[in-house]
């Protein structure tokens, strides 16, 4: 219930649609913000009894879905979880556990969408929005959205959020009529929860230690190649957290840049250190080049422009969770053994569904 409040608020804020608000009241903020609690929950749920019920199919001891408030913030919620109260006992067990979650969950995040994008209003339904005059002028005058981004006009906003585009958002909305641009896309309550969903599908099977993805690529490939993809993967998510870092930071890191003033690269380059040290677990033969190579790679692309197409630092704080709680390696298993067809099939879809629903820049300001 307190993740169905705060998310309901914090949908209603998302929508800002103040005209209507003012006009009809209290009731329009709830019903956008339960077009947007709603579905995020249905997802959240949908995905964790996927967990729940595969689970039990395997006689292994488990909680029910632990839902996590996050009141007046963010989206409202941190998500949820299960609590897994004994050591899974095979590979078989594991991936079948691993996988029921994401696969349950996407499918049920397409369901949302496809409800979602035959529902959607035409492009009027923004000029209920706060500011945006120039979105407003622009669609007043010809009934569509632009193709880029408007500039600012008079006392309109400067600062914009712009929702990272994935192959399959794309190209889903490619089909849609009336489907918003990304830089507005968050002001559609129910269509907002359905991108979330999908990437929140993408988070879970990121290839990395105890997370869905992790446990899924540790039965596919064994302990060997999981542990050489993983860091790669890590590797690749603390370069486009420093190119975030240095190229557009975004507003929390933006302070912390300004006071290091000359010494950011520095800062960077210590940062890029303390990860590797853990990741490696203190082996300098491997620290020593994995850093070079980042640092390398950051200048290099500093150098070609290519930050604002493949930085985000927000990819540094989640490097935290990955490499200091997460863990990037996979703990063994019990019993290891190889994966039946039907679940290397299944296993492979997994990682298609994460191809598809993974953006390097999920959120940016501009």
């Amino acid at each position: 219930m307190a993740t169905l409040i705060s998310t309901t608020h914090v949908g209603g804020l998302w929508a800002n649609r103040s005209l209507v608000y003012s006009l009809e009241g209290p009731l329009a903020f709830l019903e956008d913000g339960l077009r947007f609690a709603l579905p995020l929950l249905l997802f959240l749920t949908v995905h964790e009894f996927g967990h729940y019920f595969a689970a039990r199919h395997h006689e292994v001891k488990v909680s029910l879905p632990y839902y996590i408030p996050l009141p007046l913030l963010g989206i409202g919620t941190l998500g949820a979880v299960i609590r897994i109260r004994e050591q899974v006992p095979s590979m078989r067990t594991l991936f079948d556990i691993g996988v029921a979650g994401p696969v349950a969950g996407f499918v049920a995040a397409i369901a949302i969408l496809i409800a979602t994008l035959v529902t959607l209003p035409p492009p009027d339904y923004l000029l209920d929005l706060e500011g945006h005059i120039a979105l407003k002028q622009h669609i007043t005058n010809t009934g569509a959205f632009p193709d880029q981004m408007p500039e600012p006009v008079g006392t309109d906003e400067t600062v914009t959020i712009v929702v990272g585009q994935t192959l399959l958002y794309w190209a889903m909305t490619a089909l849609a009529q009336d489907a918003p641009p990304m830089y507005e896309m968050y002001h559609y309550p129910a269509l907002f929860a359905a991108w979330l969903a999908l990437f929140f599908t993408a988070l879970n099977l990121l290839p990395v230690g105890q997370l869905d993805g992790g446990h899924i690529l540790y039965a596919l490939v064994g302990a060997k190649w999981h542990r050489l993809l993983a860091r790669g993967f890590v590797l690749l998510l603390l370069l486009s957290g420093g190119l975030g870092f240095l190229g557009d930071p975004g507003p929390g890191m933006t302070d912390v840049r300004a006071w290091l003033g000359p010494w950011n690269w520095a800062a960077l380059t210590a940062l890029y250190y303390v990860y590797l040290a853990k990741i490696f677990k203190g082996d300098h033969s491997l620290i020593a080049p994995a850093l070079l190579g980042l640092v390398a790679l950051t200048v290099a692309f500093m150098l070609l422009d290519l930050a604002p197409v493949l930085g985000h630092s927000g990819w540094l704080i989640w490097c935290v969770l990955i490499v200091f709680i997460i863990k990037v390696d996979h703990p063994p298993v019990l019993v290891s053994e190889p994966l039946t067809p039907g679940r290397r099939r299944l296993g492979i879809f997994a990682m298609i569904i994460f191809v598809l629903c993974f953006s390097l820049q999920p959120i940016s300001i501009v």
